[in-house]
């Protein structure tokens, strides 16, 4: 090896930790933006560093996290991902692979509650909720940016997702699949960008 190519080695170790750290930062303030929105469910809030409680029953209940920098636990039927360096929630869902379509309808009914009218409904069988930084999203406002600029700053999403249609009559029998997932596309992305 010659003097240069242990310079930069050396320049290259000594700017990993101040890049990593900035990704962290930026992490930061985007989940403190949006905890900001109040997106919860069960307890817990979107961006929101856990509590006492809700890290003791991380300890409880893990399971396996996709990603080295998060960690996932399971509390009754919800499971939460949170970031390892700050504790603050990044992804909220429930799944159900063999459910009744009374269970999915309740469950939407919950998601109407805490959300109110959704921001996007499609094919009956998707029902999504999208926030900007000022807040959820109304059809018309979603609507309107896609025709107008196309550019949407969407800082976070609830979406479920039915194998059963969810409106209307259903003449549809048997067990149906659900799921919903609460989370910040930025913040993943951000979080994604860590792993590589």
């Amino acid at each position: 090896m010659n003097l240069t190519s242990v310079k930069i080695a050396i320049l290259i170790l000594l700017l990993l930790p101040f890049s990593s750290a900035c990704s962290s930062d930026k992490l930061s303030d985007l989940l403190a933006q949006v905890e900001t929105l109040n997106i919860s469910r069960g307890g817990y809030t979107l961006g929101r560093g856990l509590t006492d409680g809700q890290k003791a029953t991380a300890l409880k209940h893990p399971v396996e996290a996709a990603n080295p920098w998060t960690f996932k636990f399971k509390d009754g039927d919800l499971y939460v991902v949170a970031d390892k360096a700050t504790d603050r929630v990044v992804i909220l869902y429930e799944r159900y692979e063999a459910t009744t379509i009374k269970k999915v309808r309740a469950l939407v009914g919950s998601l109407y509650l805490d959300f109110g009218d959704p921001t996007v409904m499609a094919h009956d069988k998707i029902v999504y909720w999208a926030f900007s930084p000022k807040g959820k999203l109304t059809r018309e406002q979603y609507e309107k940016a896609k025709q107008t600029d196309g550019q949407l700053n969407i800082l976070a999403t609830v979406k479920l997702n039915s194998s059963m249609k969810i409106v209307g009559d259903s003449i549809e029998s048997g067990e149906s699949s659900v799921y919903y997932i609460i989370s910040s596309e930025p913040a993943l992305k951000l979080i994604k960008s860590k792993w590589k």
